[in-house]
């Protein structure tokens, strides 16, 4: 009998051994839960695209948005541990919604971290025929209701961080919510909201072409790329250092030495010279590091934003 034991034992070591160095044998997918052309979007295929030949294999975006990150992020949630089916989120999908909505059906422990792939900061954009060209305080006050911003549904991070900036300022501007980031982009673009939170990234060719006019960074310090657009904080606005995000991750319960690949890869990806000059020009910074990194900024994310929103009363349903 014990030697029956030690042999199933031997087995699954075998098998398990075999599977991480066999792994990955076939094209892996990514689930983002934005539509394409988001910020989120964006740094997906940037990863996917370098981490492909590092990991030998070919990498599938599966773009699945709505209900504020929560439909694709559920889907990623459940499915398979595998290491075929990964997961490229924000603090809106990973954090914000399911600390918003009642039941998500999903949190950040259904997933293990592999790497941050970058931060970005924030910059609040407004169409070029808003009637004003700075941050509107004055204009929102003496026009209360009548100034609107969009962002990619209630508990995104656009939607916090104007949700924060409305209450910081005492100004009363109305929430136009679209199914992701780059679609609430693209309304500012074309008239149908005024303003909106963006990340650097993807509203920098946009303000570079004159499409879009940049009013305020929301970082700590005035951007590279943005040398005459100010800081909110040097506006007076020190509460609104807020800065966007985009990690990879797996369901959980995915083997620990996939993770440890996956993870190594990633590293080796972001290391890459086209990935860093291809971040550097949309005003991004390369992370990465170990999962537990990850796994320890998601801790600390989660504990900054739990008491905004309990301040701010936001609540989806």
């Amino acid at each position: 009998m014990r030697r029956l034991v030690l042999a199933a034992v031997a087995f699954i070591v075998f098998v398990g051994a075999a599977s991480a160095q066999s792994y990955p044998s076939r094209p892996i997918k990514v689930i983002v839960p934005t539509p394409p052309g988001g910020p989120v979007d964006v740094m997906a295929r940037l990863l996917t695209n370098a981490l492909g030949p590092e990991l030998g294999q070919s990498i599938v975006i599966e773009n699945k948005p709505g209900a504020g990150n929560i439909i694709g992020s559920k889907i990623a949630a459940d499915a398979p541990p595998d290491g075929y089916t990964l997961h490229v989120s924000s603090v809106s999908g990973l954090i914000l919604s399911p600390l918003i909505h009642r039941n998500p059906g999903y949190t950040a422990e259904s997933f293990v971290p592999i790497a941050l792939i970058a931060e970005t900061p924030q910059v609040l954009v407004a169409n070029t025929s808003a009637p004003f060209n700075s941050v509107p305080c004055r204009y929102a006050k003496e026009h209360p209701g009548k100034l609107n911003y969009s962002s990619g549904g209630i508990g995104t991070f656009p939607n916090l961080a104007a949700e924060l900036f409305k209450k910081v300022t005492g100004t009363n501007i109305v929430h136009v919510p679209y199914k992701g980031g780059g679609l609430a982009l693209n309304a500012v673009l074309a008239g149908e909201a005024q303003m909106t939170f963006d990340t650097l990234g993807t509203s920098l060719p946009l303000v570079r072409a004159g499409k879009v006019r940049a009013l305020a960074i929301s970082g700590k310090a005035r951007s590279p790329e943005l040398r005459d657009v100010p800081t909110m904080q040097e506006l007076g606005y020190s509460q609104l250092i807020t800065g966007a995000w985009t990690a990879l991750l797996a369901p959980k319960g995915t083997p620990e030495d996939v993770i440890a690949k996956l993870n190594t890869a990633t590293n080796k990806a972001l290391r890459s010279e086209a990935m860093q000059g291809t971040l550097k020009k949309l005003g991004s910074e390369p992370v990465g590091g170990a999962p537990q990194d990850l796994a320890n900024y998601i801790s600390t994310e989660t504990a900054k934003w739990k008491p905004i929103l309990k301040d701010l009363h936001i609540q989806a349903d």
